[in-house]
C-alpha cells in the first residue's frame, strides 16, 4: 500500500488513497480526475485549521498557565489542566501539518513532517477524550453517590487516572505510528497489524463515547428531573457544554480516522473530508477554552469580573451562584 504524505495521518489524508495495491489502473484514472479539485479544497482546509489553531494554541496556553502556576488545584481542575494540555499537543501539531499542506501546495521542493508527528497527534486526540469521559464520569459518581465520594474517594484519584490516561493513550499510538504510520509500504503481515490496530483503537473510542454519553445523560436527568435534584452550578454547566462540542466537533475526526477508511471504499469517501474532520477536530480544541472564560464571565458585571484567573475559577465553581462574590468560589468537593 501506498502511504500519503504526512499531512495529519496515517492513511488516506491529503487525498483518498487505497487501502490495498489493487485496482491501480482505475485508480490512476479517478486520482487524474479528482486530485485538482481536492488540492484546492485541503488547502482552503489547511489554512482554516491554521487559523483555528493558532486560536486555540493561545487560548489553551493561558489556561496552562492559570491553572498550572496560579491556582491551587482541585478534583475537577487537574481534569481540566491535562484536558488543556492534551488540546495544545493536538493543535500544535496540526498547525505543523497545516503549514506542510501550504508549503507542498506552492513549492516546488516537497515537504514531509516526521511521522512521530502523527503518533503524537494520536496520543493527544486519545489522551484528551479520556480526559474529558474520565472527568465526566467522576463527576457522575460524586452525584450519585456523594457521601461515598466524599468519604472513600482517595485523594490523589485524579492524578493518577491523568497518569494512567496519558500512559494508555501513549501504548495505543506507538504501535498504531509503527504498522500504520512509519512504513513507506506495507507487507501483507504489516496491513492486518494495522486494522488490527485500528479496530482495538475503534473499539476504545466507542468505549469512551459511551461512557460520555452515559455519565452526561446521568447528570442532565439529575439536575432537571428527579424528586432530589442536583443545584446546577457552574462546573455542571462547564463539563457539559465541553462534552456537547467534542461530541458536536471531536469526535468525527476518530470516527474517521480509525473507522469509516476500513469500512468504505477509497472512492466512497470525499477526498477533502479528512481535512473536515480536522477542522472540526481544531474547533473542538479551540472552543474548550472559550468555554471556561464564558461560563466564569457570564452574568458577571463588568467591573467585578476581574482578572482572567478569577474567571477560571468560576467556571469551576462547585457551589450555586447566590449573589456570586467573585472571590469567594469553591471549585470542587476535594482538594489534591
Amino acid at each position: 500500500m501506498e502511504e500519503s504524505s504526512t499531512s495529519g495521518g496515517f492513511m488516506s489524508m491529503d487525498t483518498v488513497m487505497p487501502t490495498r495495491e489493487t485496482e491501480t489502473t482505475s485508480m490512476n484514472v479517478s486520482f487524474q480526475y479528482i486530485l485538482p479539485n481536492c488540492y484546492e479544497k485541503n488547502l482552503i482546509l489547511a489554512f482554516l485549521t491554521l487559523f483555528i489553531a493558532l486560536i486555540g494554541v493561545a487560548g489553551n496556553a493561558v489556561v496552562l498557565w492559570l491553572l498550572g502556576c496560579y491556582m491551587r488545584r482541585n478534583a475537577f481542575s487537574i481534569y481540566i489542566l491535562n484536558l488543556a494540555a492534551a488540546d495544545f499537543l493536538f493543535l500544535f501539531f496540526q498547525i505543523i501539518d497545516s503549514l506542510e499542506e501550504v508549503f507542498n501546495f506552492f513549492s516546488s521542493i516537497s515537504m514531509t513532517t516526521p511521522s512521530f508527528f502523527m503518533v503524537v497527534s494520536t496520543f493527544a486526540y486519545l489522551a484528551g477524550l479520556s480526559m474529558l469521559s474520565a472527568m465526566s464520569t467522576e463527576r457522575c459518581m460524586s452525584v450519585l453517590w456523594p457521601i461515598w465520594y466524599r468519604c472513600h474517594r482517595w485523594r490523589h484519584t485524579s492524578a493518577v487516572m491523568c497518569a494512567l490516561i496519558w500512559a494508555l493513550s501513549l501504548s495505543l499510538s506507538i504501535p498504531e505510528g509503527k504498522y500504520c504510520g512509519f512504513l513507506i509500504k506495507w507487507d501483507d503481515y504489516e496491513y492486518e497489524w494495522c486494522k488490527t490496530l485500528d479496530f482495538i483503537t475503534s473499539a476504545w473510542l466507542m468505549v469512551l463515547f459511551v461512557t460520555l454519553s452515559g455519565s452526561s445523560l446521568t447528570l442532565i436527568v439529575k439536575i432537571l428531573c428527579g424528586s432530589q435534584r442536583v443545584p446546577l452550578t457552574r462546573l455542571y454547566v462547564t463539563i457539559g457544554l465541553t462534552v456537547l462540542v467534542f461530541l458536536s466537533f471531536g469526535l468525527p475526526f476518530g470516527i474517521y480516522w480509525f473507522l469509516l477508511v476500513w469500512i468504505l471504499r477509497y472512492d466512497a469517501i470525499p477526498c477533502e473530508s479528512f481535512w473536515v474532520t480536522v477542522v472540526l477536530s481544531c474547533v473542538n480544541s479551540c472552543a474548550n477554552p472559550i468555554i471556561y472564560f464564558f461560563v466564569g464571565s457570564f452574568r458577571q458585571q463588568r467591573w467585578k469580573r476581574g482578572t482572567l484567573k478569577l474567571v477560571l475559577q468560576r467556571a469551576m465553581q462547585d457551589t450555586p451562584d447566590e449573589g456570586d462574590s467573585g472571590s469567594r468560589v469553591s471549585s470542587g468537593y476535594l482538594r489534591e
